[in-house]
């Protein structure tokens, strides 16, 4: 059984507006690296830091996204992701765009994954190595309109993330009923954000009408399985959630 991460994605995915394609790049795409950094999969993830880059590619009316995360390789030395530039990488890797995305902190107790999930490529992004986890494929539009908090977005990937007993779980529930579990929290907007903060996270969103926040004890364990879809949506704060099926 292997324990990761994808996220995730993240998925403020996207500034990915229409920039137009970078030209003048010296490598066309993410070159993939012989893994050399390693770090032992923490039994629980709670609270486990981690980044992603997400480079965004124009291929005719439609965007190919990777993830790339350095779950099981490094915790995202801060010292590292501070230098990378999302301009620099744009243009290394002829990319219309470059998410930096973190850095952000699990708030499921394990992950496990299968497929491409696991054995996706490693990459080097300034010295910090990371593993593709997730590729997503969008027109035109779709991008545009999943570029706003609370708008689902589709990711691509087959993962179990488990919540265990007694532990707190942060929900958003749209007017339909449907509720989104956070998988995990991001310093991007508030550099401070925490556990702790997350308890009293209602107050601060800008829900849309019809949109609640709760949290809750889980009074057993809970797995939340996907088998090729995961939908995603994201909170003011790039908090990211997952759609419970």
């Amino acid at each position: 059984m292997k324990t990761l991460r994808i996220h995730s994605i993240s998925l403020s995915l996207i500034t990915v507006l229409l920039l137009g394609i970078t030209s003048n790049a010296t490598v066309a795409g993410v070159p993939s690296v012989k893994a050399t950094q390693t770090l032992p999969r923490p039994a629980d993830m709670h609270d486990v830091r981690y980044c992603e880059v997400i480079p965004v590619f124009r291929d005719g009316v439609s965007f190919n996204v990777e993830v790339y995360n350095t779950i099981t390789l490094n915790d995202c030395p801060a010292v590292l992701w501070t230098q990378l530039k999302s301009d620099v990488l744009s243009k290394q890797f002829d990319a219309i765009q470059v998410k930096l995305n973190g850095p952000r902190y699990w708030v499921m107790n394990r992950a496990e994954g299968s497929g491409d999930t696991v054995s996706g490529k490693v990459a080097d992004f300034g010295g910090i190595q990371m593993r593709q986890l997730a590729t997503l494929n969008m027109k035109l539009w779709q991008t545009i309109a999943g570029d706003r908090p609370y708008k689902e977005m589709t990711v691509q990937r087959s993962t179990i993330f488990v919540y265990s007993k007694d532990t707190t779980v942060y929900e958003l529930i749209n007017p339909k009923g449907d509720v989104y579990l956070m998988q995990s929290y991001a310093q991007i907007v508030d550099p401070n954000m925490n556990l702790q903060k997350l308890d009293q996270l209602g107050a601060r969103l800008k829900l849309p009408k019809g949109w609640s926040y709760r949290t809750r004890v889980l009074s057993q364990e809970l797995g939340l399985k996907v088998n090729g879809k995961a939908h995603i949506i994201q909170d003011d704060f790039q908090n990211t959630y997952q759609k419970v099926m």
